[in-house]
């Protein structure tokens, strides 16, 4: 466990957030090129005795893509949780999206008959009328309804697919080069490593970050938008879980993307970071739960 701290305060300092990215973190930067913003107001301290949450990890049997089978590796927070056919998510009634999706990804559940055509972005009538996004919210706002669950990971089933279309599964990006370009092919890069891993689990949500004004003081601000004013995340984090195939261990990948248009000539290595950023960040948990599944945990900090 302490080499795979030390793997993770590694990048802190490395080139994970190199200078190809240093306009898009939006606070200023060192003299060397490298941004010295996010990872400044997120300091990385490894945290050996930190509890997960109390329900335990759930390792359902159901089918390849089911809700039930997401969760082997533990809830990162227990707030509002709900099950879709295809994803298990946190909803946030005040920003009116996720607080994180979860979803698993294997060839099974990539592989079917399902389409995107017949599927239609609609309000989640579980969340009660006061705390839910409309498409009305969006439309003339600027920006895409962004899944967290990607539509194209649950081919498995029309209802699986139609499910990630909720409202509630979707949070404001920018387009163009965010949405269809580099977060595209993010959750393409996710759905590629399941020819490598026996499975990948994504969870997927937004991130609200504060930037330093001109008065040296810092504040969290994002807009929001439509009647329900719901929330624009400044940044999107991505934590992958991947399952080796030999039965060795865990593999772990953590990105952080900004939510503004972004040169998908970057490489998507360039948006590593270091789990303890996100958790930070983010107050969820995900590194004690999976250390409970597995007795190899491996973070993948830079290729």
């Amino acid at each position: 466990m302490r080499r795979w701290c030390r793997s993770g305060l590694t990048l802190l300092f490395g080139a994970g957030l190199g200078a190809a990215a240093t306009r898009l973190w939006s606070d200023g930067s060192g003299q060397d090129g490298r941004d010295s913003g996010l990872l400044s107001r997120l300091p990385v301290i490894p945290v050996s005795a930190v509890q997960a949450s109390t329900l335990p990890a759930v390792s359902l049997c159901y089918r390849s893509g089911g809700s039930g089978a997401v969760m082997k590796y533990g809830f990162p927070s227990l707030v509002n949780v709900k099950t879709r056919e295809s994803y298990v998510t946190s909803y946030d009634p005040r920003t009116r999206t996720a607080n994180w999706v979860i979803e698993r990804l294997n060839p099974a559940a990539l592989t079917g008959q399902s389409d995107r055509k017949y599927c239609e972005f609609k309000e989640d009538d579980s969340v009660h009328v006061f705390h839910r996004a409309t498409n009305a919210d969006y439309k003339g706002s600027g920006f895409d309804r962004g899944h967290l669950a990607a539509a194209g990971n649950h081919k498995w089933s029309q209802k699986a697919m139609e499910d990630t279309f909720y409202l509630s599964n979707v949070a404001p990006q920018v387009n163009p080069h965010l949405n269809q370009k580099t977060w595209n092919n993010l959750e393409k890069l996710c759905r590629s490593l399941t020819k490598r891993y026996l499975n990948v689990y994504v969870c997927t949500g937004p991130l609200y970050l504060p930037r330093r004004e001109a008065n040296g003081n810092l504040y969290v601000r994002y807009q929001v938008i439509g009647r329900n004013h719901v929330a624009v995340p400044t940044h999107f984090f991505k934590v992958l879980i991947l399952e080796q195939a030999d039965g060795r261990g865990v593999e772990l990948r953590s990105y952080v993307l900004p939510n503004e248009p972004v040169d998908e000539q970057i490489p998507l290595e360039t948006f590593l970071v270091p789990i303890e950023t996100i958790e930070r960040a983010s107050g969820l948990l995900f590194v004690p739960n999976i250390m409970k599944r597995t007795s190899s945990l491996q973070a993948i900090t830079h290729k």
